[in-house]
Formats: C-alpha cells, structure tokens, sequence
C-alpha cells in the first residue's frame, strides 16, 4: 500500500511537469492544472510519511500558483508545511504572495498575510516576525488604516523588547504613540508613555525617560491621570535612587498588568548605584542589577524587586 501511495505520488509529479512543457502546438505552460497535479503528489507523499518529499511538492505548487497569478491560493500550502515544520520555506511564499497582493490592488488581503506570517514564524524566529508585523503595518499605513496598523506595530515593539533590542523598541513605541494621538486615543498614548519610560530606564536614559513624559503633558487628560502620577514617582524615585519609591510604583497595578514583556521590564527595574532600600542584602541584590538593567534576564524577573 505504501509502495502504490508513493508510485501514485511520482505520477502526479509526471502529469504536472507535463503540463509546465510548452511546444509548438502549446506556447504557454499550464500553471493551475500543474499545480493541481503537485498537491496530489504532496498529499500522496504525506500520506506515504514521506515529508520531505512532500515539502518539496508543495513548495512546487506553491511556485505554479505564484506563476498563475492565482494569489489566493499562492500560500495555500502553508498549513500543510506547519504540520511539517517547514515554517521558513513558507513565510518566503506569503511574502511573495503579499507582493502581489499590494501589486493587484488588494493591500489589505496583504497586510493579513503578512500578520499570519508573523505568528507562525514568532514562535522559531522572533527578527523575522518583527520584520513581518512591520511590513504589515506599513501596507495598512499607506492605505490610512492606522488602527490596524498599530496593532501590528505594537506587536513588533512587544517583540523588539522581549530580544532586549531596546534602542529599537523605543524607535517603534514612539511610532505607536504618534499614531494613537493621530486617531485620537488618548489613554493608550498614556500607556505607550509608561512602556517608553520603562524602555529608557532600562537603557539607562533618564533624560529621554523624562522627555517622554514632559511632551504627554500636551495630550489632552494626561495632567493629572493615574499614569501621569505614577510616571512622575517613578522619575523621581529613580533620579533620587530610591529603591523603595521605585519598587512602590514598578509593582503597582497598573504597571504588573500591562503586557507581559512590558511587566518584565517594570519588576527588574533598578535604580542607578544600588538605591536606598531599607534591607542592605536587596540593596546588594539591587546594586548587582543597576548597570546592567537593560541586559535583564528570565532569571533576574524571577523574584522582582521584592
């Protein structure tokens, strides 16, 4: 049974480079029937445990249907090369597509493309899926779908964060900020300030920590509100290295609930030269942790600041 699965499989590979021939009688290579031809053979091939085989086979179909111009299904194959974890071959293809998708003048089916290759790659390549959200997010600013494009701009930034790409982070967090105050969102531009602040504290910038905050001042309901409040203790405390105040704020609601690798960085926040936190060994412990803050680790946010 499987010799005849396989002997089925080499079949449709045959019919298939048959029909991308030309000839004198036929000048122009039958893409869509190709590729029918090569999923059968990757199914035949899967269904044979062959996998490689059948990678090959889809990527093949996935090339005809690129060729065809027929972009719905040009990454068709790609839930077929996730089950094979065969993620990177694919995300060339949904890029490719996604080009095509902009040139036919259906940026927005792009832009989604874009964004489902990013999750599937986030897990295996966290540059790559940076790289994916931020392309998505300029298909959708070029067509002024700024809520969608800050989405996926947030999602990058989270990323940039988690690779401790901090000098990138802030670039792309100011980004999402100029965007929410664009559409008027007001309270989100609030949280983005906290997320810069954290983010520049971690880079050991207090001067762009501050900045950040002295320019909210212009959005309208940021004098006054819980985050400003927050920010101003959390400047202060860190610029008169208070460990305490800073601990106080860092592991307040408001900044433990945020996105989770926007909480990393607020519960293994240090202030400069070790603060003057009441009990000496976390002083020690905090003093470890001070220069080296933006190079935090999984383990130093194991315990916080606590």
């Amino acid at each position: 049974q499987m010799a005849a699965k396989i002997n089925e499989a080499h079949d449709h590979i045959a019919k298939a480079e048959k029909y991308l021939k030309t000839s004198f009688m036929k000048w122009k290579p039958d893409y869509d029937s190709a590729a029918s031809e090569y999923s059968k053979a990757a199914v035949a091939f899967k269904n044979a445990k062959m996998l490689e085989e059948a990678k090959e086979a889809y990527l093949q179909e996935a090339e005809a249907h690129t060729n065809n111009k027929t972009l719905f299904h040009a990454a068709k194959h790609i839930s077929s090369l996730q089950d094979m974890q065969r993620i990177p071959e694919a995300i060339q293809y949904i890029e490719r597509a996604s080009m095509m998708y902009v040139e036919n003048g259906t940026p927005d089916t792009a832009a989604l493309a874009l964004d489902r290759a990013g999750k599937l790659i986030e897990s295996q390549d966290l540059a790559k899926a940076v790289d994916l959200y931020q392309k998505a997010a300029s298909v959708f600013e070029n067509e002024d779908r700024l809520r969608q494009a800050v989405e996926m701009l947030g999602k990058a930034s989270r990323l940039l964060v988690r690779q401790h790409k901090l000098d990138e982070a802030a670039v792309s967090i100011q980004k999402e900020k100029n965007m929410y105050k664009e559409i008027e969102n007001y309270p989100t531009c609030f949280k983005k300030t906290i997320a810069q602040v954290l983010v520049h504290l971690h880079r050991n910038d207090f001067v762009a920590a501050d900045k950040c905050v002295r320019e909210s001042y212009s959005l309208p309901g940021f004098s006054g509100s819980e985050d400003c409040i927050a920010l101003e203790q959390l400047l202060q405390g860190y610029d008169e290295q208070d460990e305490d105040q800073v601990h106080c704020v860092c592991n307040s609601p408001l900044f433990k609930y945020m996105d989770n690798d926007y909480a990393k960085l607020s519960i293994s926040l240090r202030v400069p030269g070790g603060g003057k936190k009441k009990a000496p060994a976390s002083a020690a412990d905090a003093g470890e942790g001070g220069a080296g803050a933006g190079e935090a680790d999984e383990d130093e946010y194991a315990g916080g600041l606590c």
